[in-house]
């Protein structure tokens, strides 16, 4: 028999008991380490071995532009699949065999190709999990319960990135590889645990409440279609201005990451301390997300987050010692910590009763990942030429001129879900 479910008042779904959202946090904290592979560690890695700024920004550029391609039929293959938890437990899974060739054979042909196929499986897993995280707890419930998802994200990342580094000083590569090995099978059980049942998948596609019916009956949800995101003129204003954000915002972390990681010799460590310092902030703002949705502080909280972006820039080109890795990590935790609860929540807002939730968050994640993939062979350039320096305050830069297309865009965005 399944868990009892209560219903939700408010939302009008039922709600699954304990099990289904320890599970969905278990999946959460352990997606952290096993959804990005070796994530911030690569940069590092690579700077160690020979790679130069241009080579590796190149790296990211073609891997991510690839994976770009997939990402608008991920999200609409989300809003119809009934198999969303596959979603999650394939990609996680390659990622991690993809992973351990690079760290096996660092080479350039090997390193280029593994990690094109880790970016492109990679893309399944957001719309996935968000529309799990929607089947499971309905709209009213959703932007709190993502603060919740990213509290227990961003509580992962710092436990295993100090597992990461634990494991690097003590045993080197070998005690990576296997703390990769764990997460990813620790990810694939908490997947697993979540009942297919509790999902209510008209639900995780943001159809309206009448068609849970047909649902039930086991009909398939008519197809996503592409048009609804043109004709939505908030959802095209956000997806600029997250575009605009992250083309400033992508590269600055791998940059202070590279930067020190020549100077100190010790990549693993180095970008560890560097990530926990900004996860810990990020933890700070996913802990205030449910607050700050429950006040409508959306608005507010999203132009502060953008905010931060400058004065990265500014903190970063100031300073050239080890130490200014902490206020500029402090305040890249809080701008894109809040940013990306306060994404999906505010495009499920946007496109209530559509239907077409997964597609159009997906759509926007592409919009947002072609500013962040294009940004790292500018960023590659500007250091070669012009230094680390000069390359963190031009890119924070960016974030000011992606205000003036937030701005009308969240203008519409109430809190009854209209436009």
């Amino acid at each position: 028999m399944s868990a009892p479910r209560t219903l939700d008042r408010a939302a009008s779904v039922p709600v699954p008991l304990g099990g289904k959202l320890i599970a969905l946090a278990l999946l959460n904290f352990f997606l952290a380490d096993s959804r990005d592979g070796l994530g911030p560690f690569l940069d590092a890695y690579l700077t160690t071995q020979g790679w130069r700024p241009m080579d590796l920004g190149l790296l990211a550029t073609i891997g991510g532009v690839l994976g770009l391609g997939a990402g608008i039929p991920a999200g609409a293959l989300a809003d119809r699949s009934h198999h969303k938890r596959l979603m999650i437990i394939a990609p996680v899974t390659l990622i991690t065999v993809m992973s351990m060739l690079c760290i096996a054979f660092p080479g350039r042909a090997v390193v280029f190709s593994t990690q094109t196929l880790a970016a492109l499986a990679g893309v399944l897993i957001m719309p996935a999990l968000s529309g799990i995280t929607l089947g499971l707890v309905g709209p009213k419930r959703f932007g709190e319960q993502l603060g919740r998802n990213e509290a227990y994200n961003h509580g992962g990342n710092m436990v295993l990135l100090g597992a990461t580094w634990g494991a690097s000083a003590w045993f080197g590569l070998p005690g990576v590889a296997t703390l990769m090995i764990a997460t990813t099978i620790a990810t694939v059980a908490a997947t697993l645990a979540i009942d297919p049942r509790a999902i209510d998948h008209v639900v995780a596609r943001g159809g309206e409440r009448g068609s849970e019916h047909g649902s039930a009956r086991g009909e398939s949800p008519p197809a996503s279609t592409w048009r609804m995101l043109v004709h939505n003129r908030p959802l095209l204003l956000l997806s600029v201005a997250l575009l605009l954000f992250h083309f400033g915002n992508a590269p600055l972390a791998r940059l202070i990451s590279q930067q020190f990681a020549l100077q100190m010799q010790r990549p693993f460590e180095t970008t560890a301390i560097i990530t926990i310092v900004s996860q810990t902030a990020a933890l700070a703002a996913a802990l205030a997300a449910p607050f700050i949705i429950r006040r409508d502080w959306v608005r507010i909280a999203s132009v502060l987050a953008m905010l931060t972006l400058p004065l990265r820039g500014v903190i970063a080109w100031s300073f050239s010692s080890f130490g200014m890795i902490y206020p500029v990590q402090l305040l890249d935790g809080l701008g894109v910590g809040l940013l990306g609860i306060l994404t999906p929540f505010l495009v499920e807002r946007l496109t209530r009763g559509s239907g077409h939730f997964n597609l159009a968050l997906a759509a926007v994640m592409v919009v947002q990942g072609v500013g962040a993939a294009s940004s790292n062979m500018v960023a590659g350039y500007l250091v070669t030429h012009y230094g680390y320096s000069v390359t963190y305050l031009l890119h924070g830069a960016m974030a000011l001129v992606a205000l003036a297309a937030l701005l009308p865009a969240l203008r519409p965005a109430r809190p009854d879900g209209h436009a």
